[in-house]
């Protein structure tokens, strides 16, 4: 007789060889009809069966006690003093029992027919205790706190998680049902068991589970084939995706799509001082913003000629370019405080660049002044004397000296980053910047801001030494200026000494009393105007040689096309620019949004730092980008919109229009000063390199390698190489990622790494193995080499030993059986040659596996044969739905995921169960054999 059917889609009928892990589920009772003659009659039509059955005999109650213990792998032994009901063995027999509850598991497994037998929770004898089965915690009713509570259809009271019916008694019902469920979960993919719920009472709606158990192995193989699997838990979403070309139509008409909203909507998001200006508060926002504004203005000026040193090109350049910026990022910018201008990171690339340049135009690097030779000469000696003119270039059909050249040379720099960051925003290549990491930055930035210090200490010591062109920039510097070290401008020194004083001591007393000074101390400015004036007054360019600014104009140079014949020659040079430039600005932005809580648009920052650089390099300026200490001032100011960065550039158009031929005594020794002073964040991040130790020790070594490469080669191959060892490093770790073994943590389902926790059991006979990285081509060499190590067990060599022990059992049987003439000596000790392993089940936890390739793909399905072979099976656990697909496509779970049902699991709990329960099953399939 086969086992009574049910329909699939009720939820009173638990089916199928799917494992799935306890959870609790609340079945609806099945409510007897008004008008049925009998009490029970729709039970008994579901199952096809006229009335309930009766107890059978205790032998066959023990005997089908003892295959489900077979099934459950649960055995559990009972003092023979002690019954099993009564709140005396409450904590003695199992954690299951509840308020005097407890439940057992009885099975008829008759010789003719299958017949259901419910639970039971009177006392039983010593016989049947003895193979008796204690379900686990979450059989017994009311133990756990279920997702829904039992809904009954019949009247009646709820009363501490008991159903009262009619007649006022009592029965665990919602228990009972759970523990359905779990039974089920248990043993529902084994054997072809199947469970079904059935009213124990006619006048009770409480459902107990029956487990059907087949009488022979044939039978148990045949309701496994007949018997469908349950859907899994989980199901995923059938995603449907649509044909390229009709995504492309849809966009392209959504793109083309002409309207006025449209048209208002682009215009906005292009100029979003749109939309923030006519909601300026102009007596909340207008002060601070005053004060930011010409506070960062009047520390820009000085800052603006100082590293036009650095850039190579004159200082009037680096006013252009500071109020050119300031007018463009208000305009387009989405950040409330970044600050837009010259940055010495910038002008140093820059000036490498110009210098280079100029070097192979056959300019001469040493010039200091000017004037050319024979000016030189005219001028001091009242003569005529032509001994040759001054070197020029022809450029876009005109002659252009050094200081034509140069700007030249950085306005096509400029026109080509700016383009390159165009593009980038154009079509949205912002994640070019996620390669740059922190500490990459940190270190590039430190080394540069040691390149820089080289570069400007032989302004501090009055020194003519050219800029060295190529590599290793900061070690022949420092050699030519120990070298020359006997010809110091003693007056450059001196002057440099009490510059440095100043500026420090303002430094240090505006961190220290920065809470209690309202503004930032003008430093700079205080030391431009007074070294000008000392300058001036004591005539220290004529008497003592002092290198000075020179004359700087008043007003605006005509705008004027960069040379488009320069661009081919800087084309690559550009590139570092763009990526450092966009960097440093959507950094800035995201961080100080973040602190005042705003947001910035990414794609926008960069679009307007690319114009930032196209728009000006037509009117003479260079390369800019968002500055830290300026940023910084702006915030600490109390900025609030955009329109600080306004007033900052009226500032600087002042000083255009006025004030600009007051800075012709300006010592080059003060400039330099300056821009030294301003690297003291930089140079303290070597402070930090213990700390960073501590705390990463990878990130360490990027930022050492960035900052060595960037001081000792130069700062494009610097930057290079920092993003390269970088990404070194990841690859490194997913190559010799951290693996583990897991254990169990006590009547928990979690697994952790026993190296880790304490207190951890390994599951007997099953290891679960963790692999903390993506598996991928580059190591699954060593995804494999971890795997044979940590379970100690490697195919192949097993395999050979195998057949090397069976060769050798072959020819010890051989010789005994010519000897003995006993055909059947040499399969028993062949037989005995076989190995068994301390494990049967390895089950992988992909938990810390995000993706795998292809070549991952092909060693799951290596390793599951490999195994098998040796009589272990492969499992596979927390597997995401990235490696789910991969899997599927590569039918790894067999033609149309035949096997996903039995390799496949959510949780490790999941397949250990499985793996304890399969290899029971195929141990009980092997005794019957035998027997």
């Amino acid at each position: 007789m086969s086992p009574p059917q049910k329909h699939a889609s009720s939820p009173q009928v638990f089916k199928g060889l799917y494992r799935r892990p306890c959870i609790t589920q609340d079945p609806s009772p099945n409510v007897s009809s008004p008008g049925s003659s009998e009490p029970g009659a729709s039970q008994a039509s579901q199952f096809g069966q006229t009335q309930r059955p009766s107890l059978p005999p205790p032998d066959l109650l023990s005997l089908g006690q003892h295959h489900l213990a077979r099934i459950l792998g649960i055995c559990t032994s009972i003092n023979a003093s002690e019954t099993l009901s009564g709140a005396g063995v409450r904590r003695r027999c199992h954690p299951c029992t509840h308020r005097g509850l407890v439940t057992m598991v009885t099975i008829i497994h008759c010789q003719q027919s299958l017949s259901p037998l419910p639970l039971c929770s009177a006392p039983i004898s010593r016989q049947q205790q003895l193979r008796g089965v204690l379900l686990p915690s979450c059989f017994a009713g009311g133990t756990r706190k279920k997702p829904g509570a039992v809904r009954e259809q019949q009247s009646g009271r709820r009363y501490r998680g008991k159903q009262t019916d009619g007649g006022g008694r009592g029965t665990s019902q919602g228990g009972m049902a759970h523990a359905a469920s779990c039974l089920h979960s248990s043993c529902s993919f084994s054997l072809g068991a199947q469970l079904t719920t059935l009213s124990t009472s006619p006048r009770s709606s409480s459902h107990l589970p029956l487990l059907f158990l087949p009488k022979t192995m044939e039978e148990a193989t045949k309701v496994t084939d007949t018997v469908p699997a349950l859907p899994p838990l989980l199901e995923r979403r059938v995603r449907q995706r649509q044909p390229t070309v009709s995504v492309l139509k849809s966009k392209l008409k959504q793109s083309a799509t002409c309207s006025v909203p449209r048209v208002r909507s682009t215009l906005t998001g292009f100029f979003p001082v749109v939309r923030w200006l006519p909601k300026y508060k102009l007596r909340e926002y207008i002060w601070g913003d005053l004060m930011s504004g010409v506070i960062v203005g009047i520390i820009l000026v000085p800052q603006a000629i100082a590293y036009c040193l650095l850039a190579g090109v004159e200082p009037i350049y680096g006013l252009y370019t500071s109020f050119y910026a300031n007018i463009i990022y208000f305009l387009m910018g989405t950040s409330r405080h970044v600050s837009v201008g010259i940055f010495s990171l910038m002008s140093l690339m820059v000036g490498q660049v110009v210098d280079k340049e100029l070097y192979l135009a056959g300019f001469d690097l040493n010039e200091d002044s000017k004037a050319s030779v024979p000016d030189v000469f005219n001028a001091t000696l009242g003569t005529n004397l032509t001994i040759g003119k001054p070197h020029s270039v022809e450029l876009m059909g005109l002659q252009c000296e050094k200081e034509c050249y140069a700007i030249s040379i950085a306005t096509a720099l400029t026109f080509l980053a700016g383009i390159y960051q165009l593009l980038m925003a154009v079509f949205r290549l912002g994640f070019v910047s996620v390669y740059l990491s922190s500490p990459m930055l940190d270190g590039f930035a430190t080394g540069a801001s040691f390149t820089i210090l080289t570069v400007q200490a032989k302004y501090l010591l009055g020194l003519k030494i050219p800029r060295h062109q190529g590599y290793g920039t900061v070690a022949i510097t420092w050699i030519n200026i120990f070298a020359n070290i006997h010809k110091t401008n003693l007056c450059d020194l001196i002057t440099s000494a009490i510059c440095i004083s100043i500026l420090v001591a303002g430094k240090e007393i505006q961190e220290r009393y920065k809470d209690r000074l309202k503004i930032p101390l003008p430093t700079e400015l205080v030391v431009v105007a007074g070294a000008t004036l000392a300058s001036h007054f004591g005539e220290l360019n004529s008497r003592y040689s002092s290198s000075v600014s020179g004359h700087i104009p008043t007003g605006f140079i005509p705008p004027q096309v960069p040379s488009f014949g320069l661009m081919q020659r800087v084309a690559l040079d550009a590139i570092p620019l763009a990526v450092i430039s966009f960097a440093f600005t959507v950094s800035l932005s995201e961080m100080f949004a973040k602190k005042n809580g705003y947001t910035v648009r990414p794609n926008q920052e960069m679009l307007a730092i690319s114009l930032c650089n196209i728009i000006p390099s037509f009117f003479h300026c260079f390369t800019t980008s968002a500055a830290l200490a300026k940023t910084m001032v702006k915030d600490s100011t109390g900025c609030q919109t955009q329109v600080s960065s306004l007033i900052s550039a009226l500032v600087v158009l002042l000083v255009l229009l006025f004030f600009a031929p007051f800075f012709y005594d300006l010592q080059k020794c003060v400039l330099a000063c300056i821009i030294i002073v301003s690297l003291r964040g930089a140079l303290r991040k070597f402070k930090d390199v213990p700390a960073k130790w501590r705390a990463s020790k990878n990130d360490a070594i990027v930022w050492l390698v960035a900052m060595s490469a960037t001081a000792l080669i130069s700062v494009e191959l610097g930057l290079l190489f920092g993003v390269v060892f970088s990404m070194t490093c990841i690859i490194f770790k997913t190559q010799n990622p951290k693996v583990s073994l897991l254990g169990r943590a006590t009547d928990t389902d979690i697994y952790e790494d026993m190296d880790e926790y304490k207190d951890l059991t390994p599951p007997p006979r099953v290891q679960v193995f963790r692999f903390q990285a993506p598996l991928y081509y580059a190591n699954k060499d060593s995804f494999l080499k971890s795997l044979y190590k940590a379970v100690g067990v490697e195919p192949f060599l097993e395999m050979t030993k195998r057949s090397k022990a069976e060769k050798k059992a072959k020819d010890m049987s051989s010789k005994q059986t010519k000897a003995n003439g006993d055909k059947n000596n040499g399969e028993v000790i062949i037989a005995l040659v076989q190995r068994e392993l301390d494990f049967h089940t390895i089950v992988l936890d992909c938990s810390a596996m995000p993706f795998i390739d292809s070549t991952g793909m092909a060693t799951f399905k290596g390793l599951v044969k490999e195994y098998n072979e040796i009589n272990v099976s492969v499992l596979l656990a927390n597997c995401n739905t990235s490696v789910i697909d991969t899997l599927q496509k590569g039918q790894f779970f067999g033609k149309n995921d035949q096997e996903i049902s039995s390799m496949l699991f959510h949780t490790v709990h999941a397949a250990v169960l499985h793996a304890n329960s399969t290899f029971a099953a195929a141990e009980s399939r092997s005794e019957d054999s035998v027997v």
